[in-house]
C-alpha cells in the first residue's frame, strides 16, 4: 500500500510538471513567430528600400507601432507639421494645368515632396538611442523645411498673395535689415498686395524663404554645438574629479589632505579626526576616502549654487537643453575646485589659513570652494543665454564705422 501511495503521489506529481513544460515550449514558439513576423514586415518597410515613385496620396506610411512609439514634444509638432504639408500637397496635386511640360514638372515636384515627407516621417519613427536624438531631429525638420519651400512654388497665386506675408516675417526674424534679399521681398510683398504677382515674385519668394530657414538652421546649430561642447567638457571634468578620487583612494598618503593643528592632540582629516603619534608625519595619516569626502563637499556647495541660479534660468524655443547642460558642467567643476581648494590650504598658499583645525572645518572649506566654481562658470552660463537670445530674435546691422563680426 505504501508503494502503491507513493507511486501514485508521483504520478500526481509528474503530471503538472508535464503542463508547465508544454506551456512554456508553447509561449516560446509563440515569441519566435511573432519575431519572424517583425522581421518580415521590417523588411517590407526598410528606409534603405530604392525608392519608386508615388502620388502624394499613395505616400507610404511608417508601421504604426513604430508611429507611436518613442515619442518626444518634437516628434509630435514635427509629425502635426508632416500631416499639414501632405494635405497641402495632396491639394495641389487635384489641381492641373494645361501646360503638359508644366504639368509634368508638378508631376515631379510632388514626388519630390513625397520623398521629403516620408524622409521626415522616418526620422521621427526613428528609435531613440543615446547620443543620436540631434540627428534624427535634423533629419526631420530638414525635410519638413524642404518641402514647405517646394510646396511654395506650386502653389496657385491665390495662395501665394496669402503666403507672402508669412514669408516677409519670417524673413524678416532671420535676415538682417540690409540684405538684398530681404529688402527685395519687403518691396514684393507690398506690391503683391496691391497688384498681384509678377512672373518673378514667385521665384523670389522661394529663394528667400529657403534662406531665412538656412538662416534659422545656422541659429540651431550654434545652440547644437555649444550644448555638445558643454557635454564633452562635463565629460572629462568628471573624468578627471574621478580620477583624483581614484589616485586618493589608492594612494593615499600622496594626496595628502590632513591637518597637523598646533596644540591639539588629533590629525585633521576630512574624513575624520585621529590621534597623532610621535613621530608621524601628516601623510601618514590621510585616509582613503580624504579626496571622495572633499570632493563631495564641493558636489554640494556646486549643488547650491544651481538652486540659486534656477531663478534667472528661461525656456528655449530650440530643442536642445543648452541651459541644462550649462547647469551640468557646475557639478563637476565645483568637485574639482573644492579639492583645489583644500589643497591650495594644505600647501600654505593662502595666507592665515596654513592648518584647519578640525574635519567639520575643512569639509566646511570644501563646500565654499564647490561653490566658488560660479567664478569660473558664469561666463559660460552668459555665453549659453547670448547664444539662446540669438534664436529667433531678428539680426541686426553693425553702426557705420564699427567691424562686423560673422558668427560661424
Amino acid at each position: 500500500m505504501t508503494n502503491g501511495k507513493a507511486s501514485n503521489g508521483t504520478g500526481a506529481t509528474k503530471k503538472p510538471r508535464g503542463s508547465i513544460t508544454v506551456f512554456i515550449l508553447l509561449w516560446v514558439a509563440s515569441l519566435i513567430l511573432k519575431g519572424n513576423r517583425k522581421s518580415d514586415q521590417s523588411k517590407l518597410d526598410h528606409p534603405s528600400e530604392p525608392f519608386q515613385r508615388k502620388k502624394v496620396a499613395q505616400l507610404r506610411r511608417a508601421p504604426r507601432e513604430l508611429v507611436r512609439t518613442h515619442r518626444t514634444a518634437w516628434r509630435e509638432r514635427a509629425a502635426a507639421r508632416i500631416l499639414c504639408l501632405e494635405q497641402q500637397a495632396e491639394r495641389e496635386r487635384c489641381r492641373a494645368v494645361k501646360d503638359r511640360a508644366e504639368q509634368c514638372q508638378r508631376e515631379k515636384t510632388l514626388e519630390g515632396i513625397a520623398r521629403q515627407l516620408e524622409e521626415a516621417r522616418i526620422g521621427i519613427s526613428a528609435r531613440r538611442h543615446l547620443f543620436t536624438g540631434a540627428a534624427a531631429l535634423e533629419r526631420t525638420w530638414a525635410n519638413v523645411r524642404a518641402a514647405d519651400v517646394m510646396l511654395l512654388r506650386l502653389c496657385s497665386e491665390e495662395d501665394l498673395i496669402s503666403r507672402s506675408t508669412d514669408v516677409l516675417s519670417h524673413v524678416e526674424q532671420h535676415l538682417r535689415p540690409a540684405d538684398p534679399l530681404r529688402v527685395k521681398v519687403e518691396e514684393v510683398a507690398k506690391r503683391i498686395e496691391g497688384k498681384g504677382p509678377l512672373p518673378g515674385d514667385r521665384g523670389l519668394l522661394v529663394l528667400a524663404l529657403g534662406s531665412s530657414y538656412n538662416a534659422l538652421d545656422s541659429e540651431f546649430s550654434r545652440v547644437r554645438s555649444l550644448s555638445i561642447i558643454l557635454r564633452i567638457a562635463t565629460f572629462f571634468v568628471l573624468l578627471g574629479a574621478g580620477a583624483l578620487a581614484a589616485w586618493g583612494w589608492f594612494c593615499p598618503d600622496s594626496l595628502n589632505m590632513c591637518f597637523l593643528p598646533e596644540g591639539r592632540k588629533l590629525a585633521a582629516c576630512p574624513s575624520g579626526e585621529i590621534h597623532q603619534e610621535a613621530g608621524k608625519v601628516a601623510s601618514d595619516y590621510a585616509q582613503r576616502v580624504d579626496v571622495l569626502v572633499t570632493e563631495a563637499a564641493g558636489l554640494a556647495g556646486a549643488a547650491l549654487t544651481v538652486i540659486a541660479s534656477l531663478r534667472r534660468i528661461q525656456g528655449t524655443s530650440t530643442p536642445y537643453m543648452l541651459p541644462l547642460s550649462a547647469a551640468l558642467l557646475k557639478f563637476p567643476t565645483g568637485a574639482l575646485t573644492a579639492f583645489v581648494g583644500v589643497l591650495l590650504i594644505r600647501g600654505a598658499f593662502i595666507p592665515g589659513l596654513s592648518d584647519l583645525d578640525s574635519s567639520p572645518q575643512i569639509v566646511a572649506w570644501a563646500v565654499i570652494f564647490g561653490a566658488a566654481q560660479h567664478l569660473v562658470t558664469r561666463f559660460v552660463d552668459a555665453r549659453a543665454r547670448e547664444t539662446l537670445s540669438d534664436v529667433g530674435r531678428p539680426p541686426t546691422d553693425p553702426e557705420p564705422g564699427e567691424p562686423r563680426i560673422v558668427k560661424p
